[in-house]
């Protein structure tokens, strides 16, 4: 599956499934991905790998719902990026 595609399944079932109830402030669905990484941190924590793993990936289909509402190229930005980052000093010049 194309990271386009998988964007357009995860914003249409997330529709589906009632999330985008009159529309959606991005601040909420911002926290709504922070709260499944504190989840995963909380398997990991726990040492529960079979939930560590769904939660990581509930947290790229919280991702994939907001690049598919928001109609963001995310493979294009992430290509952008990542050939920016292999330009930066080590850690980013910074201590940690």
């Amino acid at each position: 599956m194309e990271i386009k595609e998988f964007c357009e399944q995860a914003h249409n079932a997330a529709i589906k499934k009632g999330f985008w109830h009159d529309g959606r402030p991005i601040s909420e669905l911002l926290m709504l991905i922070v709260s499944e990484l504190g989840e995963a941190y909380e398997a990991d924590r726990n040492e529960d790998e079979k939930n560590f793993n769904e939660e990581i990936a509930d947290c790229f289909i919280r991702l994939g719902d907001l690049v598919g509402a928001l109609d963001i190229d995310i493979e294009k930005e992430i290509k952008k990026k990542m050939k920016y980052n292999e330009a930066r000093k080590y850690k980013h010049g910074k201590k940690y």
